[in-house]
């Protein structure tokens, strides 16, 4: 079975309100690409990765006009994809859903969220979702509220060999400084940021713990927008939002693995694999980060699954197609990540 995790930018500007694609002259909201030319890419990307399913970071919005699903759906449709069939949990408010788009012929899927629903002060814990979290993030007994700026999808999955499979689809707040117009401000931003994408790992962890508690076989996937090392903002708090999931420093029944993770949490010579690639104005040059991951529970890891990330310069099987490679540039400034896991 092939999962993927796959970040496509501003895929809600690709469709009208009627869920039709928009594929024509004008400009898509990534720099310079017509709307029918990422399209297009999008295709040929979906296509290469033939994947059982994928989960879609920033899927077309669902709202009273707009569904993701019927997008979605028409997206596969059109482009003749195995993975055919669409489904979201809970909608965000940020015209930016986590989907999962899968072969019904290959596996069953329906959201499933644990934990009770919060009072509107909150709950400590592991509370649902779509919730509010009561956490202490300063350690002086003070607690603030939490929401999820975009739920994660908590889904129950079935294959066709009878195996059963939790999966959890993760999009992490941005710590990126959006409206700061001085250096103070930056620095403001980039703190309430990054403590609310700690908060929200925070939350994310309690859930995996109840999951690996029950012995599910658990896959936790999507943006992170975090990496070990990422940033100096990761010294005020002592450790990643990546290593918080990971469980990184509890017993080895506890944790989840991811071997790019893995790899930029014990090197040290600064060589990481990345995800994603963008271009910064200010320097005018690109730059690269590790920010999607698939990760597993132990019993799952034992299977020797096989990680893969499609990057167009770095994965020498991609860059020898250079319609592929040319695709994924165009598609989206994330690169899918895949598993190939035996089941």
């Amino acid at each position: 079975m092939r999962l993927a995790s796959y970040n496509v930018a501003w895929f809600n500007a690709l469709f009208d309100d009627a869920g039709r694609m928009l594929a024509d002259h004008e400009l898509s909201s990534r720099y310079k690409v017509t709307r029918a030319e990422q399209l297009a890419a999008l295709g040929v990307v979906f296509a290469a990765l033939n994947a059982d399913a994928v989960m879609v970071i920033e899927a077309p919005d669902s709202n009273g006009k707009r569904s993701t699903v019927t997008a979605l759906e028409g997206f596969a449709a059109a482009y003749q994809l195995r993975a055919r069939r669409a489904m979201i949990g809970y909608a965000s408010e940020t015209e930016q859903e986590i989907a999962f788009l899968y072969d019904p012929d290959v596996l069953k899927a329906h959201h499933d969220p644990q934990g009770d629903p919060a009072p509107s002060h909150g709950a400590p814990g592991a509370p649902r979702f779509d919730s509010q979290l009561r956490l202490d993030l300063n350690g002086d007994g003070e607690e603030e509220l939490i929401r999820f700026s975009k739920p994660p999808l908590e889904l129950a999955v079935t294959t066709a060999t009878g195996a059963l499979l939790r999966l959890i689809g993760v999009h992490a707040k941005s710590k990126a400084p959006h409206g700061a117009g001085s250096e103070r401000e930056f620095t403001r931003i980039s703190i309430e940021n990054r403590r609310k994408q700690l908060a929200e790992c925070l939350w994310l962890r309690a859930r995996i713990d109840r999951q690996l508690e029950a012995g599910d076989s658990l896959i936790v996937m999507g943006d992170f927008n975090d990496g070990p090392g990422l940033d100096e903002y990761e010294k005020l708090f002592g450790r990643s939002g990546i290593e918080i999931v990971l469980g990184h420093n509890r017993p080895a029944n506890a944790r989840l693995y991811d071997p790019h993770a893995s790899l930029a949490l014990t090197q040290s010579l600064g060589l990481t694999p990345t995800t994603a690639r963008f271009y910064q104005p200010q320097k005018r040059h690109y730059f690269e980060a590790l920010l999607d991951f698939i990760m597993l529970s132990p019993d799952l890891v034992a299977k020797a699954p096989d990680w893969r990330i499609w990057h167009p310069f770095n994965d020498p099987a991609v860059s020898q197609f250079p319609e592929l490679s040319a695709a994924l540039l165009t598609a989206s400034d994330h690169f899918p990540v895949t598993l190939d896991i035996q089941l």
